[in-house]
């Protein structure tokens, strides 16, 4: 996938897509976009209701200018009839838990491709975000993340790992799957999203804040969160700062200046500049530009 072609969410919010007032308030809280569920916080009973609401709740959010994505569940049956009502229109990823082989991905793929065509959707109109959520998930994550042309990103389910596993779920723990993920993801172009931790705790927001700041250091792109007081912390960690904006910069211009004076070693603030170091400098300010305006 192009790089072009990713969006830049930096905070996500999960939405229960059957609460109508949450919903209703979703564009409110200042995340990227917004994640409709239809899995864990929506009980059995309420699977129905809550799958007929998501055209209209994925309009109310789309028309305030949000990313939707649709949370649907893993049972295959609730799966298909899930994506029967969430591929439409205002939906632009579904989001696919306890995503566990390359051919779970292609099963969901087929379905959405005939989706699309009854709908009258153009081809390729949703993207598939998966939720990698047990070692075989873990154990196969270079293949999903290949798995199909419709695949955007990928993040670890940490609660639901660490439970499988028989761990709780603490960050030594959790790191080495984490890491893996963001390989993945960065080998096949998609977004590594998330963090080291469990999305669960937002008691202490001054360790969330440190969870977040690690994640961009690791390169993770931007996170899922389940509560609003998330999302400004998530939104100012993965954007680049003002100081690593005037970085890039300057290191930029040294380096045209190097370039255009025929000079092959180029030293910046005493530090030699090489390719990589240039491209993540390119890589901060189209962040930054794309970003402008945002808070």
């Amino acid at each position: 996938m192009n790089q072009q072609d990713l969006p830049l969410w930096r905070s996500l919010l999960f939405v229960p897509a059957n609460v109508e007032k949450f919903v209703a308030k979703a564009h409110t809280r200042g995340a990227d976009a917004i994640i409709l569920d239809l899995e864990d916080s929506v009980v059995l009973h309420e699977k129905d209701n809550a799958r007929a609401m998501v055209p209209e709740a994925a309009a109310t959010v789309a028309g305030n200018g949000l990313d939707v994505l649709v949370r649907i569940n893993r049972p295959w049956r609730l799966a298909v009839r899930d994506l029967e009502t969430s591929v439409c229109e205002h939906v632009h990823t579904i989001a696919l838990p306890k995503a566990n082989s390359a051919e779970h991905i292609r099963f969901i793929a087929e379905v959405i491709d005939e989706i699309e065509v009854e709908r009258g959707l153009p081809v390729g109109h949703t993207r598939i975000v998966a939720l990698i959520e047990g070692v075989e998930g873990l154990r196969n994550v270079d293949e999903i993340a290949a798995a199909s042309p419709r695949m955007l990103g990928m993040f670890l389910g940490a609660e639901d790992f660490s439970s499988e596993v028989g761990m709780e779920p603490f960050t030594e723990g959790l790191f080495y799957a984490n890491q893996q993920l963001l390989f993945a993801a960065r080998k096949a172009g998609i977004l590594p999203m998330g963090f080291v931790g469990t999305i669960a705790d937002y008691s202490d927001l001054d360790a969330f804040r440190d969870r977040i700041r690690q994640a961009k250091q690791m390169g993770f792109t931007g996170s899922p969160g389940i509560h609003p007081s998330q999302i400004k912390i998530m939104n100012e960690e993965f954007m680049p700062s003002a100081e690593a904006v005037e970085h890039a910069r300057g290191l930029l211009e040294a380096y045209d200046a190097a370039m255009a004076e025929g000079r092959g070693a180029v030293e910046f603030k005493g530090k030699m500049i090489d390719a990589p170091i240039v491209d993540r400098a390119r890589e901060t300010l189209s962040k930054h530009q794309a970003l402008a305006g945002k808070s």
